[in-house]
């Protein structure tokens, strides 16, 4: 690497960093009502090439993105509880995702029979989508992520983002479906196989080693995470899986197979690694990489979008849950978290423009659409969020 190649990085890498110690600064003394994450998007807009041109996206920054993209799923997955995915919540959160899977495909080929999309399938999975990792931050700083409503919003999430992942591995990869498929079922036996690895090492000798290491240069517990995260993402790209997959299911098998005293405190360090450099690295270059000029020219394709993602995604929420969540103001907080959508929205919309079955000016529209539920769904379900749990809540705790 040349001298200036890398003080282009190291510049292009300040600016980004710069912009995520001050955003959250400027969030706590500004009293900005806006999610970390919009303000980070949109920072990333205003010092990348459409604006102030003071980032350059290289293949070093761009793996650095890739890498904060593997870490929000992988810490949507260790954030995961296998019981929100069982019994009525569970049930509900498929069903409406099942429902939100139809209307999405209903409306694609509708567009694409009117010349109005290029390509139905990825259109779909992109208004089916959650942005469950996105979001948790903001459900965990309000303290709900323990509450009824929270394990509501968790089990909506998960399946508005493992759905779509899976979805993209099928029918977004470069391989037909049924060599996806395939790839898909080897990827799941080898994954299963790493799950098992940590039941040949359990005893409480290795489990006091690793305890150890938490207050150790070594620091091995943080060291074997990293391993499993980068094999998994490894893995998913060697089968021809988007990387998301290896990320979400590494975080799963992180969350059943730690004893819960480690991992508590190794979630805190990987949870330090991942929101204070990796995570905000993507939304900056997410930002940076927004064809922000096309969509000023012609701003009502991403509104269309925008509606589109309330309605689809969010809607059957809205009717499926008046019995778990009677009160109106927190079902529909609900739908506005479960219609917010961003991560999945950039995985789907990369692998299409790469593919060449889009072009970046529709990418960015995409994106956009993405972006704007993100500061605006959010936002007004502050709004409507009350300071304690509602009683329709503690109630709920018992069904």
């Amino acid at each position: 690497m040349s001298e200036g190649a890398l003080e282009v990085e190291l510049s292009s890498l300040f600016v980004i960093i710069t912009i995520a110690v001050v955003v959250p600064i400027a969030i706590r003394y500004l009293r900005i009502r806006l999610a970390e994450v919009v303000l980070l998007i949109i920072a990333g807009i205003v010092f990348g090439p459409e604006v102030l041109d003071l980032i350059t996206v290289d293949p070093a920054i761009d793996l650095i993105g890739q890498l904060g993209l593997g870490f929000l799923f992988f810490l949507a997955g260790l954030e995961l509880e296998p019981a929100v995915l069982r019994g009525r919540t569970g049930k509900l959160a498929g069903t409406a995702w099942g429902i939100s899977l139809a209307m999405a495909l209903g409306v694609s080929y509708t567009l694409l029979a009117f010349g109005i999309v290029d390509e139905a399938i990825g259109f779909a999975i992109v208004l089916t989508s959650t942005a469950l990792g996105t979001l948790l931050p903001v459900v965990r700083d309000n303290g709900e992520l323990t509450t009824p409503f929270g394990r509501m919003f968790m089990g909506a999430g998960a399946w508005g983002e493992f759905g779509p992942i899976v979805a993209v591995s099928l029918f977004l990869s470069t391989q037909n479906a049924f060599a996806a498929l395939l790839s898909l079922a080897a990827f799941s036996v080898v994954a299963l196989l790493i799950a098992f690895i940590p039941h040949r090492f359990r005893g409480k000798g290795f489990e006091k080693f690793l305890e150890q290491s938490h207050h150790t240069s070594s620091q091995t517990a943080v060291r074997i995470t990293m391993l499993l995260l980068i094999a998994l993402l490894a893995m998913a790209a060697g089968f021809g899986l988007d990387i998301v997959m290896g990320a979400f299911i590494g975080g799963v098998i992180l969350r059943r197979f730690l004893p819960q005293n480690q991992e508590t405190a190794l979630q805190s360090k990987v949870e330090a690694m991942g929101f204070g450099f990796f995570i905000p690295v993507f939304f900056v270059l997410s930002g940076v990489n927004l064809d922000i000029r096309s969509i000023l020219e012609n701003p009502w394709p991403m509104l269309a979008v925008f509606l589109l993602l309330l309605i689809v995604r969010g809607l059957p929420t809205f009717l499926l849950y008046r019995g778990v969540l009677p009160d109106l103001r927190d079902r529909t907080r609900l739908t506005l978290f479960t219609a917010t959508g961003l991560p999945i929205i950039v995985a789907v919309t990369s692998i299409q423009v790469k593919a060449g079955l889009m072009t970046t000016n529709d990418a960015a529209e995409l994106v956009a659409a993405g972006t704007l539920s993100v500061m605006v769904f959010p936002l007004i379900a502050s709004l409507l969020r009350r300071r304690e749990t509602p009683q329709s809540d503690r109630s709920d705790a018992t069904a």
